[in-house]
């Protein structure tokens, strides 16, 4: 968890998503780190778009 811009998202609204898949990238003290799903489920919401900038434990997505 750290302070990154968000460079692109991997799954849409509706996705199939597995613990551990990539689920976007953001740019962090200049390195792309991709975000891993924590859980198995379905994408319900997206909470960011590329270009956003989020802070640490800043929701991204929710998972059902």
């Amino acid at each position: 968890p750290m302070t990154g811009l968000i460079k692109e998202i991997k799954v849409t609204v509706g996705s199939d998503v597995s613990k551990g898949d990539v689920v976007l990238v953001m740019e962090a003290m200049k390195m792309d780190v991709e975000v891993s799903s924590p859980a198995t489920g379905v994408v319900a919401e997206i909470a960011v778009k590329p270009g956003d900038t989020v802070e640490s434990q800043a929701p991204l997505l929710i998972i059902h």
